[in-house]
């Protein structure tokens, strides 16, 4: 028999240490640091920085759609919804890109200055308040609030354009003499429109249409100030309890002045808010039904459409008010009238706005 050869074997190889469990003699590993909570300063400033580049982009953005509509107005497809359409494309890329550069703007500024990003965000959103807030672009947000408010805003625009017109008619001459006549009753009418919450400029462009500050009984009626005919007696009561009297007493102007606030509000009120109804129905009363049946009997929902059916004098009575409320607004707040027609006046005029509008 043949003799069996031996195998060699493979040297073991030798065993590896065990790495060291806890409690060993080496050091553990150092855990990662937990990032540091930001401090409140450090939010304040982004809420700081997220609003002031709000504010900026929606000041740009109605700038921007105001100054588009009013330079593609018309009803052309091709010259004007077209090109307004396409703007408002090239708006939303333009804007996508500028938030785009900002964040990487922002990533640079910090490494600089934890403030700086907000700092610069309010600068950007203070000189494009500046920029859009300037004179010379008020008529360019009358256009974007066209824009948006559709065909009430249209309306509107266009009975202020109405009331401009009869403060330009009325003359400089003639309307500082109104002012001086309505001196004596001017404190009375200020109590009265604090007691009902109305504006005080329109209580006296009222009475400058009733009675151009000079008190007396009419043919019609109409007594005092305010030419107070048939008030319901739910109103008179109100005036009374405002004066704490007993009864009121028309001939008194300063009753007479309660007594219209009271009646202005109630109409103003009665058509929802809405100025120039509220002066139509102050003007008509409840004869014939008031304002509401005669708007119901023609289906009018509005001034503009009910205007057509008045004559010419309850049709101007809203215009008549409303100019003269202007003319006080001018002589309250630079101490003198302006001529409509003279220099920028009119633009400055149309800035400082239309009572109750």
């Amino acid at each position: 028999m043949s003799r069996p050869i031996p195998i060699a074997k493979t040297p073991a190889k030798p065993a590896q240490p065990s790495r060291a469990k806890a409690g060993s003699g080496r050091k553990p590993s150092k855990p990662r640091r937990k990032a540091k909570p930001l401090r409140k300063s450090k939010w304040w400033l982004i809420v700081l920085e997220g609003l002031a580049l709000m504010i900026a982009a929606v000041l740009a953005t109605m700038f921007v759609l105001g100054y588009s509509a009013s330079w593609l107005s018309g009803p052309g497809f091709f010259t004007s919804l077209l090109p307004f359409a396409i703007g408002v494309v090239i708006l939303m890329l333009a804007a996508a890109a500028l938030l785009l550069a900002w964040s990487r703007l922002r990533g640079w500024l910090h490494g600089r200055l934890d403030y700086l990003p907000a700092a610069l965000a309010v600068g950007l959103a203070a000189s494009t308040g500046w920029f859009v807030m300037h004179g010379g672009y008020t008529q360019v947000f009358t256009h974007f609030r066209t824009l948006v408010g559709g065909k009430q805003e249209a309306e509107k625009v266009t009975l202020a354009h109405q009331v401009y017109a009869a403060y330009r008619r009325h003359g400089i001459g003639g309307l500082q003499k109104m002012m001086l006549r309505a001196d004596a009753f001017n404190p009375a009418i200020v109590e009265a429109a604090k007691a009902f919450d109305v504006d005080v400029n329109l209580l006296q462009g009222i009475a400058a249409t009733e009675s151009s500050f000079m008190p007396r009984d009419s043919f019609d009626g109409g007594k005092g100030l305010f030419q107070i005919t048939a008030v319901p007696k739910a109103i008179t009561r109100e005036a009374a309890d405002e004066l704490d009297v007993a009864e009121v007493q028309v001939n008194d102007p300063k009753h007479n002045a309660f007594v219209a606030a009271a009646t202005f509000k109630h109409y103003l009120q009665e058509m929802n808010g809405d100025l120039f109804l509220g002066l139509l129905a102050y003007n008509i009363g409840p004869r014939n039904g008031g304002l509401r049946f005669i708007m119901q009997q023609y289906g009018a929902n509005d001034f503009v459409t009910m205007q057509p059916y008045l004559q010419t004098l309850p049709r101007d009575y809203p215009i008549r008010v409303l100019s003269y409320a202007l003319a006080f607004k001018l002589y309250q707040k630079d101490g003198k009238l302006l001529a409509y027609e003279e220099g920028d006046n009119a633009i400055r005029i149309q800035q400082l706005g239309i009572p109750g509008l």
